[in-house]
């Protein structure tokens, strides 16, 4: 089993509990995801194809420096 590598995004502010400095993102089988350590809420990046039929319910593109 792979451990994954979670990093916290300074300032980011949860989208359901509003908590900031509480949001992970780490990749999980190759999609970008975020997780609030406050309320365990998760949001998923997917394709620009999935992103479009999905209706809004991805956040946006992470480019980490």
């Amino acid at each position: 089993m792979t451990k994954l590598k979670k990093r916290f995004i300074a300032g980011a502010r949860c989208p359901k509990c509003n908590a900031q400095d509480s949001i992970m993102l780490f990749m999980q089988n190759g999609v970008e995801t975020i997780e609030c350590s406050d309320c365990g809420h998760t949001q998923t990046q997917g394709s620009d194809a999935q992103q479009k039929s999905a209706g809004g319910d991805l956040i946006g593109v992470f480019k980490p420096e």
